[in-house]
C-alpha cells in the first residue's frame, strides 16, 4: 500500500513546501505594506496583480510546459517564485510590488497545473479519490502553516522574504530528483461564458461574486487586522482559521446540498456570510479573540459556497464536459478575485476598517437576490441525477488543471 502513494507522497512534499511559501508570501506582503504606509489602493491592487497573473499563466503556462517539460518548467516556476519573493524583500515599493505580485501569480498558476498533471499522471481510477483527498488536505495544512509562520518572524526585517525563498527552492527539490515519467503534455484552457451560462447561470453568476468576496477578503484581512491593531500572531491565526473553518464545513453543507435543491443551501450560506459582514462593520470588534471568532464563522459559510456552486453545475452537465465546465467556473472566479481588492480598498480607505466586510457583503447579498430569481424560474435537478458533493479549495491555488485530478472526471478524460 504505502509503496502504491509513494511516488505521490513525494509530490506532495514540493507541493507542501510550495504552498507553505505562497501563504507566507501572500501574508507578509499586505503586513509589510502596511507598515511601510502604503495605500489602501496600492495594497488591494496587490490582489488584483495576483489574481490577473495567475489567470494569465492558466491560458499561457501550459505552452512553456510543453516547450521545456514538466521537470525542468517547474524548476523554473519554483526558482521564479524565489526570485520575486527576495527581489520583494530588497526592493521596498508600491509599483515595484504590484508588477512582481502579478508575475507570482503567473508562475504559481504554472507550478500548481505541472503539480496537478503529475498527480494526474500518477493517479488511477482506484486511487484517485484518496489522492484527490491527500491533495485538499496538504493544499490547506500547508497554506495554513506557511501563514502561521509570519507570528514567529519579524515583519519588519528582511528575515521572513528569506524564508520564503528558501521554501521556494526546496519545493521543487522533490520534483528535480524523480525518476517517474514526464506527465502527458498540459492541454489548452478554454473559457466559453456564453456556455457556461447556459448550462448554470446560477454556478456562473455565484463563482464570479464569490471570487469578489474571497479576493477582498483573502488581500486586504490581514490589513484589516492591522488597522484595528491586533497582534501580528492573532493576524495569521485569524488569516488561518478563516480557511479552516470554511475547509471543515464544505463537507456538512455539501451533504445537506446532496439531499435537497443545491441553490437552497447557496441562498442560506450566502445570507449568513452577508449578515456576518454587516454584523462585524456595525460591532466593530476590536478585541483579537473576539475578531478571530467573528471571523472564523464568516469564513466557515463563505468558504462553502465555491464547491456547492461548483457541485450545481456539474449536475446540469454531462459527464464528459466536466473538466471544462469545472475550468470554466474558475477562471469566473479568478476574474472575480481581481475585482475584490479594489472593491475592498476604495471602502476601506474611505471608512473604517470593519468596511471591508461591506465589499463582502455586497456580492454575497447579490449571490442570495440572484438565486432566489433562479429558483422561481428553473426546477432544480432531480436527486437520483446528480453528481456527489467533492471539496474543493475556496483558494486561489487550484487550476482547471486540477478537474482531471477530481474523482468526478470520467475515465476518458
Amino acid at each position: 500500500m504505502l509503496a502504491t502513494y509513494r511516488p505521490i507522497l513525494s509530490l506532495l512534499r514540493g507541493t507542501a513546501f510550495l504552498l507553505a511559501a505562497s501563504g507566507l508570501h501572500g501574508l507578509l506582503l499586505p503586513l509589510r505594506g502596511q507598515l511601510e504606509g502604503f495605500s489602501t489602493t496600492s495594497l488591494g491592487l496587490l490582489g488584483t496583480a495576483w489574481a490577473g497573473g495567475f489567470v494569465a499563466g492558466c491560458f499561457f503556462a501550459p505552452r512553456l510546459v510543453r516547450r521545456a517539460g514538466h521537470v525542468r518548467a517547474f524548476g523554473a516556476f519554483a526558482a521564479s517564485g524565489a526570485i520575486i519573493a527576495l527581489t520583494s524583500g530588497l526592493m521596498i515599493g508600491e509599483a515595484i510590488w504590484i508588477v512582481l505580485r502579478a508575475f507570482t501569480g503567473f508562475v504559481m498558476a504554472g507550478a500548481f497545473m505541472v503539480i496537478e498533471s503529475w498527480l494526474n499522471e500518477k493517479a488511477t481510477n482506484e486511487n484517485r479519490g484518496t489522492v484527490f483527498g491527500l491533495y485538499m488536505m496538504v493544499t490547506y495544512a500547508s497554506i495554513m502553516a506557511g501563514q502561521m509562520v509570519v507570528a514567529a518572524g519579524d515583519v519588519a526585517s528582511a528575515s521572513l522574504f528569506m524564508v520564503t525563498g528558501i521554501l521556494f527552492c526546496v519545493s521543487l527539490l522533490p520534483t528535480a530528483v524523480s525518476t517517474a515519467a514526464h506527465p502527458k503534455p498540459l492541454q489548452n484552457v478554454s473559457l466559453d461564458i456564453r456556455a457556461l451560462y447556459a448550462n448554470s447561470p446560477v454556478a456562473s453568476v455565484a463563482c464570479l461574486l464569490i471570487g469578489v468576496a474571497n479576493g477582498a477578503w483573502g488581500t486586504l484581512g490581514a490589513v484589516y487586522g492591522a488597522r484595528i491593531g491586533i497582534s501580528t500572531a492573532q493576524i495569521a491565526l485569524m488569516m488561518s482559521l478563516v480557511v479552516m473553518a470554511g475547509a471543515a464545513m464544505q463537507m456538512p453543507a455539501g451533504r445537506i446540498s446532496d439531499m435537497t435543491d443545491r441553490r437552497y443551501v447557496l441562498v442560506g450560506a450566502s445570507l449568513a456570510c452577508a449578515l456576518a459582514g454587516i454584523l462585524i462593520f456595525f460591532l466593530t470588534p476590536r478585541a483579537g479573540t473576539l475578531v478571530i471568532a467573528m471571523t472564523a464563522a464568516y469564513g466557515a459559510f463563505a468558504y462553502t459556497l465555491y464547491s456547492i456552486a461548483v457541485a450545481h453545475a456539474n449536475d446540469h452537465a454531462n459527464p464528459e464536459e466536466f473538466v471544462k465546465v469545472s475550468g470554466g467556473l474558475l477562471l469566473l472566479y479568478g476574474f472575480g478575485t481581481m475585482i475584490g481588492p479594489v472593491l475592498g480598498a476604495v471602502l476601506m480607505g474611505r471608512m473604517r476598517p470593519e468596511s471591508l466586510f461591506l465589499a463582502t457583503a455586497l456580492p454575497h447579498a447579490l449571490l442570495v437576490g440572484y438565486t432566489m430569481l433562479r429558483i422561481s424560474r428553473r426546477a432544480p435537478v432531480p436527486v437520483a441525477d446528480r453528481e456527489a458533493f467533492k471539496t474543493l479549495p475556496a483558494d486561489r491555488g487550484v487550476t482547471p488543471e486540477a478537474g482531471r485530478l477530481d474523482p468526478r472526471t470520467p475515465k476518458q478524460e
